[in-house]
């Protein structure tokens, strides 16, 4: 590698650690799911909205985080993302209370729709055609790495806690193991804080302020000089038309020369996650603590379903820049719909519960076992016994389960993970990209959280199998929108798509 190459890739590995935080945060609920539902006697809505909060406040972030870092400047925004991150990590450790909890989520929202959307423009902005795809996916490396380990951590704390060595009982792991599985975030947090003063302001926001001389030194950075001056120039011709405002306003982007754009955008966006994927990520263990392995078992699968994500983003970035975003988006795809199908297939339900008073009853679904439980111990004593019961009286094959949503993570890890976000900072135009994002990514987190709130709903009232089964459906969907519409954006600068993409007429 050029020494202008290692240094675009240090700046964009440092700049991802948003999206490792990003990925921490969000999936780290998850192995804390089980321990605040019991501690604070909530209901399955009660649980969505633990989990969905940080997600509903992330995707109003999403929608002044392209304005303001129009505004204050890509970095600026990354290190006030930072500083939310470490707050809402000491917050939700510390939480006394299921309100304070909330509001310690959602401080880490703010942080969430900031990184989400100003990191990847960020690197989109310094990079050069050929690497652009690569360096944009490190994003979403990082993103499904901060998944991993935050799978990784919560079961290692998790095991701790059943330790009886002395220094885990003295920090109170032992007791407190949700509030560690929240608090490690503060770490990173920090760490990210300090190394972004180490990161130049994007060339484009700086020509965009024209701040010229700046922005060209650091141009040559991340190339030689001579295609640093043809990227001035092409970044200077693409803005100088354009209306200087501090903020661009939303009706900018309902032009028509703008609505095969737009239409993509939010297509893609709505896609990735109306298919279902942080259903997953944010309820991993309790989805296979209903196949009755318990709760050891249930985090260690977890982990692997973060691995199969880490691994096959790899692979996603390995390939993007050679078959292109659309090639990735069509496979992932078929993946998505036909996985759902492996457990929908899924054998008869059959429990021979242990406990007293439900001895000698057979059950032929998830649902009606569950309300039985409720039935007899009551709502509030359910919460405590029913992973116990589940794991006692269920007979079903955990590792065909594990197989299908392996494919399924797989699938969305090599296409619409890294392949969303490097469309994204491609599709719009220079000065507009940061509004356009922001609204994009508005459609995409405020569908995520509705997927996350109502999840356990779903699992109390229609089961597993349905719902993968609908989310399936969405994925052949969107498959047959993405063969259609979607046009290749590989190995073109960001000016040459928008002439290509946005026609004036």
């Amino acid at each position: 590698m050029t020494k202008t190459q290692v240094y675009t890739a240090k700046v964009s590995l440092i700049v991802a650690i948003g999206g490792f935080l990003m990925g921490f945060d969000a999936s780290v609920i998850s192995g804390v799911n089980k321990f605040i539902e019991a501690q604070f006697s909530l209901s399955s809505i009660e649980l969505g909205w633990a989990v969905s909060s940080l997600t509903l406040i992330s995707t109003l972030a999403m929608a002044v985080a392209g304005p303001l870092s129009t505004k204050f400047g890509r970095r600026t925004v990354l290190k006030w993302a930072a500083t939310l991150y470490a707050i809402s990590a000491v917050g939700s450790a510390l939480a006394p209370s299921f309100v304070f909890l909330v509001i310690a989520r959602m401080i880490g929202g703010l942080g969430v729709g900031a990184s989400l959307i100003i990191a990847p423009m960020y690197i989109a902005e310094i990079c050069p055609p050929n690497l652009r795809g690569r360096m944009v996916s490190i994003n979403q490396l990082n993103i499904v790495t901060g998944i991993s380990v935050a799978f990784f951590t919560n079961y290692l704390i998790l095991q701790l806690s059943q330790s009886d060595s002395a220094w885990v009982q003295s920090l109170g792991i032992d007791v407190h193991q949700w509030r560690w599985m929240l608090g490690l975030e503060a770490v990173p947090a920090i760490l990210y804080f300090g190394l972004l003063f180490g990161v130049p302001q994007s060339p484009r926001w700086l020509i965009m302020q024209s701040k010229n001389d700046i922005a060209f030194k650091v141009l040559k950075k991340f190339s030689n000089e001579e295609q640093a001056s043809k990227d001035f120039e092409a970044i200077k011709e693409s803005v100088k038309n354009k209306p200087k405002k501090e903020k661009v306003p939303l009706r900018e982007l309902f032009k028509p020369a703008l609505k095969l754009v737009l239409t993509i955008g939010i297509v893609i966006a709505v896609l990735q996650q109306i298919t279902g994927i942080n259903s997953v990520f944010f309820y991993a263990p309790m989805i296979f603590e209903q196949t009755g392995i318990g709760t050891d078992a249930s985090f260690s699968m977890a982990i692997l379903v973060g691995l199969t994500n880490l691994v096959f983003t790899v692979v996603a970035i390995m390939f993007i820049d050679r078959f292109g975003r659309k090639v990735l988006l069509v496979f992932g795809l078929s993946g998505i719909a036909l996985s759902p199908d492996k457990i929908e297939k899924l054998p008869e339900h059959v429990y021979k519960t242990l406990a007293t008073k439900l001895v000698g009853t057979q059950y032929n679904s998830d649902i009606t076992y569950k309300k039985a439980i409720i039935v007899t111990y009551g709502e509030k004593e359910a919460k405590k016994v029913e992973s116990d019961l589940i794991t006692a009286g269920i007979t079903m094959n955990s590792w065909l389960i594990l197989m299908g949503i392996i494919g399924f993570v797989a699938s969305f890890a090599v296409s619409l993970g890294p392949v969303m976000w490097v469309l994204f900072s491609e599709l719009f135009p220079n000065a507009i990209r940061g509004v356009a994002i922001s609204f994009a990514g508005f459609f995409n987190s405020g569908v995520s959280f509705l997927v996350q709130l109502i999840f356990p709903w779903e699992l109390d009232t229609i089961g597993t199998a349905p719902t993968f089964l609908i989310y399936g459906i969405f994925a052949a969907v969107g498959l047959v929108f993405i063969i259609l519409k979607l046009p290749e954006t590989k190995n073109k600068s960001l000016e040459e798509l928008e002439a290509i993409l946005v026609k004036e007429k």
